[in-house]
């Protein structure tokens, strides 16, 4: 979505701009060419990630910056290199189509490869240390709450009769078997869900988005901008109330004839709702069909607010 990003993120004022999950650095590369007036750090957990926007960015000379870091902590590295504020934050959330087809790093389940599934290689937690050592209980709860699988207590059970496990085939299998026929062989791999909830917690991307999406805002001026794209509807449910908690206006009690509070809107969000990938872009990443770009643009200061 590099043209979307472009038009939400391009019209801020002069400074930096942030792209929390730099990946291969594309869209580092449009805004950069989009304002030739804008620094940019980008941030990535993936050395690979990291090496591969290094190449790619490279033309662009010292007007970028590029740091091996968490998104959540977009604060503290900003700060390292000097800047109290950043133009615009730009979030890529989820695992990248780099990660999927390293096979040997077990994010997909079509392929066979060890239990892993960290975006930084160097974390302490794989997705085998999950599998292998969680209680059933918070396992189904893993699966339930960031897989959103109807199935998660048969699949949770079934995964602790056989482990341990060490490659993706193997889990695999288990959740093959651990369904119904109707989930097995129906729309979409029956595995799908089960892997994103253990990446997600292998990586704790979830709380990590909770605490970065505060931080960057704080990092923004008026005028700045924040834009998330995000690939399913946990992480686009946390991206949408949050820039819906900031556009409200009065927070007076609704039985109040008139507003006392005098509360204003900290945020313009830039659409009504999500933008979704063109046509054009569809056909030619079959992977963009599920994202969603949304973004916002500060009115006030926290401290006007």
């Amino acid at each position: 979505m590099v043209d979307e990003i472009v038009a939400a993120l391009a019209p801020v004022p002069p400074g930096t701009a942030v792209d929390c999950t730099v990946g291969g650095g594309g869209h580092a590369a449009a805004l950069l060419t989009a304002r030739p007036d804008l620094h940019l750090v980008g941030l990535d957990r993936d050395d690979d990630a990291l090496a591969a926007a290094a190449r790619h960015l490279a033309g662009f000379g010292d007007r970028v910056t590029l740091r091996q870091a968490r998104f959540d902590e977009l604060t503290t590295t900003l700060e390292g290199l000097g800047h109290d504020h950043a133009s615009a934050v730009l979030f890529d959330l989820g695992v990248s189509s780099m990660q999927i087809d390293a096979w040997e790093r077990g994010f997909s389940y079509a392929t066979d490869a060890p239990l892993d599934m960290r975006m930084d290689p160097s974390g302490p937690l794989t997705a085998a240390d999950l599998v292998n050592e969680w209680p059933e209980r918070r396992l189904a709860e893993t699966f339930r709450a960031y897989g959103e699988e109807r199935h998660a207590k048969r699949i949770a059970a079934e995964i602790v009769r056989r482990r341990p496990f060490e490659t993706t085939s193997e889990l695999v299998d288990a959740i093959r078997d651990a369904v119904p026929p109707a989930a097995r062989f129906g729309r979409g791999h029956p595995a799908k869900r089960t892997f994103q909830a253990l990446r997600i917690a292998v990586n704790e991307e979830l709380d990590s988005l909770d605490r970065a999406l505060p931080a960057a805002w704080d990092m923004l001026p008026v005028g700045g901008r924040l834009g998330a794209i995000s690939f399913h509807s946990l992480e686009d449910r946390r991206v949408k109330r949050f820039i819906a908690d900031l556009a409200r206006g009065c927070v007076c009690p609704p039985e109040l004839p008139v507003c006392v509070c005098g509360h204003e809107p900290e945020a313009e969000p830039l659409a009504r709702r999500a933008v979704s990938p063109s046509p054009g872009e569809l056909e030619a990443n079959p992977r963009a069909r599920s994202a969603h770009l949304r973004a916002a643009r500060k009115l006030i200061d926290d401290q006007e607010g």
